[in-house]
């Protein structure tokens, strides 16, 4: 049988073993020290200072010098030591407040709320693993009876039970990958649960401090009034975590060139993602995610069961991109950026986007060319991640440079959408000219800290995908100037093959052709139009006529008068014998038909080898 901590690994077992010892400090600590406190809980400071045994003490003295000379030495200092003690009462009750407010409250919601969390998941993780054995179990059982009488019946029953064992199976992982990342959670927090007690320490310090400038003042009669002002004490409180934290902090804490959760991810999407389908477009489970943020941001090495989903490194990724609180691209080179996108130059553009990252901070720069730099890399395998560097651009531009701030006002959200799309363009160009702007080759690897399997050569290039030429789409030019250059085409070509030929399947509209077709007869120069008559011994002497009529593209609009032939198509057939008949009264009906699909860019010579091949 299976526990909960066979899914564990040995960090997150040693992080396990921490909470339960924890959550017993917590509480029986916040108890004791509770229990120390000499005012009421909850109440407002003149009503607890009221309640101190110093008050008390206060306001004894005052009623006992009033018995007393005041010019007696016994009666001056009753009379200090009430000053003092009121003072000290006050004192003690901030402290008290301020025990209240920072140690106090933090360890019950620890001891209460947090870890118990923790320990309900656990819990909960455990029971669903003992289901699952269960189900196993009773499955193997039925298996070994399936061979018996009803087998039918045994037969359905495993079904049920290896279904049943499908969906705790699921529900297992599901558990498993919050447990883990509340593990992780913890121990990314163990610094700030620990500085409850350091803060404790130093409020009781703060506390001893003003006590003893209370009692030095009065003891040497140096001031009157013993109320000053009380320092302020800042604790430096450690940062949780990297994502959400500025970039120069994270760097300079760690003493690192490029940042921890760019350089891994980046590491383990060279591992494994390079060829992933939509690749930083695909979104990855939230619990894979999460689970994935926290171990980056707890500083685990611990990174090897994240390889196999890349969709969920590239989320992480492009999370620590957009939750940094200065773009990576920087507020302070924001115009500059637009700036860039305006121009059109494809030569003035790249001197533009070189200028401009080498007016970005060392940090910022260093960051970006690693990040552009691979993302280079990426773009090459474009063919098969789908990826190209305007893919990318659309994906990740936003989560480098976006302006600094955006007011309801509807001006400024129509320029920051339009500012976005520039963006966009600036990110993909960037990507494009990546060796022109970032010159040099580049070590991702840059702390040595990422060992990836052998298979995987950093500095190798992977080949280049040659693209297919992009051919023109058949419906790009505006309609009517492709109908009116087309019909020139057939008014100056009264002797084309398909009129010579009397066969009956040259009424059948051709099969269309491919774009490529489309692209080379638009190549071609429209031969002049002839002076004379067309000859009036041809099949379809009706066609200059018909050409001469209105543009197919109106009569196409209306409603048409005959409805168009079904296949096999023998009314074509039948319409094209009334032509070349001469007791039959004309109709433009096949004409029209054979006009249009000439006008839709296909050659009569080309639709009339398409029917003698079929």
């Amino acid at each position: 049988a299976q526990e909960a901590t066979e899914f564990l690994t040995e960090d997150l077992l040693q992080i396990e073993q921490r909470i339960e010892p924890a959550k017993r400090a917590a509480h029986t600590v916040s108890k004791r020290l509770q229990a120390c406190l000499q005012g009421h809980c909850g109440t407002e400071i003149d009503k607890r200072v009221k309640k101190l045994p110093l008050m008390a003490l206060s306001a004894t003295m005052a009623e006992s010098f009033k018995e007393l000379d005041t010019e007696s030495s016994l009666g001056r200092a009753l009379e200090m030591g009430c000053c003092i003690q009121s003072s000290l009462a006050k004192i003690l009750a901030e402290f008290e407040i301020a025990v209240e407010r920072d140690v106090l409250q933090p360890l019950n919601k620890l001891s209460e709320e947090e870890l118990p969390i923790i320990l309900k998941h656990k819990k909960t993780l455990q029971k669903l693993i003992s289901d699952w054995n269960a189900i196993k179990s009773r499955s193997s059982n039925s298996a070994g009876a399936g061979a018996g009488p009803g087998a039918s019946s045994a037969a359905n029953k495993l079904e049920i039970l290896k279904e049943e064992e499908e969906e705790v199976k699921r529900k297992v992982e599901q558990c498993k990958d919050e447990y883990m990342a509340d593990l992780y959670h913890f121990s990314t927090k163990e610094d700030s649960y620990a500085s409850y007690f350091i803060r404790l320490l130093e409020i009781q310090a703060q506390y001893h401090r003003q006590s003893l400038e209370s009692l030095d003042s009065a003891l040497t009669e140096l001031k009157e009034s013993h109320s000053q002002k009380e320092p302020s004490f800042t604790t430096e409180t450690p940062v949780l975590g990297y994502y959400g934290v500025p970039l120069q902090t994270h760097l300079k804490n760690l003493g690192r060139e490029i940042a921890l959760p760019i350089e891994a991810c980046v590491m383990m999407l060279l591992a494994s993602g390079m060829k992933e389908e939509g690749l930083f477009r695909l979104a990855a489970g939230a619990s894979v995610l999460r689970k994935l943020k926290s171990s980056l941001a707890s500083g685990s090495n611990a990174l090897e069961e994240f390889y196999s989903d890349p969709h969920a490194v590239a989320g992480a990724l492009k999370s620590y991109l957009r939750e940094l609180p200065e773009p990576l691209m920087t507020f302070k080179l924001y115009d500059e950026w637009i700036k860039v996108a305006s121009l059109k130059d494809i030569g003035d553009r790249v001197q533009s986007l070189r200028d401009t990252c080498s007016r970005l901070p060392q940090d910022s720069y260093n960051n970006l060319r690693y990040l552009i730099k691979f993302l280079a890399k990426l773009a090459e395998h474009q063919n098969v991640n789908k990826m190209t560097p305007s893919n990318i651009a659309i994906v990740l531009g936003p989560n480098l440079l976006w302006p600094e701030q955006s007011t309801g006002d509807p001006v400024q959200l129509d320029l920051a959408s339009v500012s976005s799309i520039q963006v966009v363009g600036v990110v993909e160009a960037l990507i494009q000219n990546a060796d022109i702007i970032f010159p040099g080759e580049i070590d991702f690897n840059v702390s040595g800290m990422f060992t990836l399997p052998a298979d995987v050569r950093l500095n190798e290039t992977a080949p280049v995908d040659e693209l297919p030429p992009k051919s023109p789409p058949a419906c790009s030019p505006p309609l009517l100037d492709e109908e009116a250059t087309n019909d020139s085409e057939v008014s100056s070509q009264p002797l084309s093959p398909v009129v010579t030929k009397p066969s009956p399947e040259a009424a059948v509209p051709p099969a269309p052709t491919p774009a490529s077709d489309t692209a080379r007869k638009g190549k071609r120069p429209a031969p002049s139009r002839p002076t004379g008559p067309p000859p009036v011994a041809q099949a379809r002497s009706m066609i200059p006529e018909h050409t001469a009529s209105p543009k197919a593209r109106p009569r196409r609009l209306g409603a048409p008068s005959i409805p168009p032939p079904l296949p096999p198509q023998p009314a074509p057939r039948h319409s094209r014998e009334s032509l070349t008949s001469p007791g039959t009264p004309t109709t433009n009906t096949p004409d029209c038909t054979t006009h249009e699909e000439t006008a839709e860019g296909q050659s009569p010579l080309a639709g009339s080898a398409t029917v003698e091949n079929d």
